[in-house]
């Protein structure tokens, strides 16, 4: 694995990366309700699904979060760790069979408590192979001043 420092000072508010893609399946669903105990028919029951207003089965919101999430963890930033997520929003839903890559934005820096470390707040956008945003949050991190 890749271990690239940056600083808080390295960051600039409007770079952005773009992550690869990754597509949906169906096992996806059954291991993330495996793993959750969300078993709800939204996720599971495509004869049910048949009958609601989008006819397949939807993803759990808190999996396309994970897989999102995973795939902008590329590197290893050890000046940096993470202090959470705010505004988490489930934008629009996705299926089976969606392909799906995260765009990560530096939205702010800000000055933190302890004067030798800043804060950056990443804005993540979850897309979707018509280039639909699906999913949408805000990535806080602590990072340290050169």
């Amino acid at each position: 694995m890749y271990f690239k420092s940056t600083f808080f000072d390295d960051y600039t508010v409007g770079d952005k990366r773009v992550t690869l893609g990754r597509t949906i399946t169906e096992t996806d669903f059954v291991v993330h309700a495996g793993h959750t105990g969300d078993f709800f028919p939204h996720h599971l029951d495509a004869e049910w699904c048949a009958t609601q207003p989008f006819k397949q089965r939807i993803a759990h919101g808190t999996m396309i979060f994970s897989i999102g999430i995973g795939l902008t963890a590329s590197e290893i930033n050890p000046e940096a760790f993470s202090k959470g997520y705010d505004k988490l929003r489930f934008v629009k839903p996705v299926f089976i069979g969606d392909t799906i890559h995260s765009e990560v934005t530096i939205s702010e820096k800000a000055d933190a408590k302890k004067p030798e470390q800043g804060t950056v707040t990443e804005h993540v956008e979850v897309i979707n192979q018509h280039g639909q945003v699906v999913l949408a949050c805000d990535h806080l991190l602590i990072v340290n001043r050169k």
